[in-house]
């Protein structure tokens, strides 16, 4: 596995757990209102769902390398609109999250298990993000990496965890987050919009020269 490969399963982790959503908005309200361990314990219960999801997400990409790279091209295409509808959404927002869920818990840990398992846009997310950013690298996919390809995203989701536990339980940061959620919205928009670029720039030339 090479040094850029590693990198960028580590990235897809990392973005994919850190980027604004649900489940980092119910963090943050555990943790102003029960304090950080309450928020941690929620995370610890959450990321049970990101290493299933991220999982089954990299068994897809992997399995598409391996069929074809046609198969694989097709993936980037679908990752890559997806991207775009999800950062043309996220620009053009303009209310609060309406999927967020609402009060703080009674157990954090058992909330977060149910939260990571069940929240429907994951696995589209996770597919999305770990395409585009390992589209150029695909070449490079086979089944012997899976396993060390999971452990590096669950690295990357890891590191992006321990920062959200170190801000979460101060009201300043829930108070904050909520005044400037259309701003960190919108950064995260053009974010997926720039992976979602990417994935069709690898991708539609494969296809175009397939056809061709």
């Amino acid at each position: 596995m090479t040094s850029s490969l590693l990198l960028a399963v580590i990235a897809s982790g990392f973005i994919y757990a850190i980027t604004p959503g649900p489940g980092v908005l119910a963090v943050f309200g555990i943790g102003a209102s029960r304090g950080r361990q309450a928020g941690a314990s929620f995370l610890c219960g959450h990321m049970l769902g990101d290493v299933l999801w991220c999982s089954t997400a990299l068994v897809a990409i992997v399995g598409a390398r391996e069929i074809g790279s046609q198969a694989f091209n097709i993936l980037g295409v679908l990752s890559g609109l997806y991207l775009l509808w999800l950062g043309m959404r996220a620009i053009g927002r303009r209310g609060a999250r309406d999927d967020a869920p609402r009060g703080p818990a009674r157990n954090p840990l058992w909330h977060g298990i149910f939260f990571g398992l069940t929240n429907p846009k994951a696995y589209p997310v996770a597919v999305a993000t770990f395409t585009a950013l390992l589209s150029s690298r695909a070449e490079s996919l086979n089944w012997s990496m899976l396993p060390g390809l999971i452990a590096l995203s669950f690295l990357g989701g890891l590191a992006a965890y321990a920062i959200l536990i170190g801000i979460v339980g101060a009201r300043q940061v829930r108070s904050g987050y909520q005044r400037h959620e259309r701003a960190i919205s919108r950064v995260c928009g053009v974010m997926f919009i720039g992976f979602a670029i990417n994935a069709l720039l690898h991708a539609v030339p494969g296809l175009i020269g397939n056809k061709a």
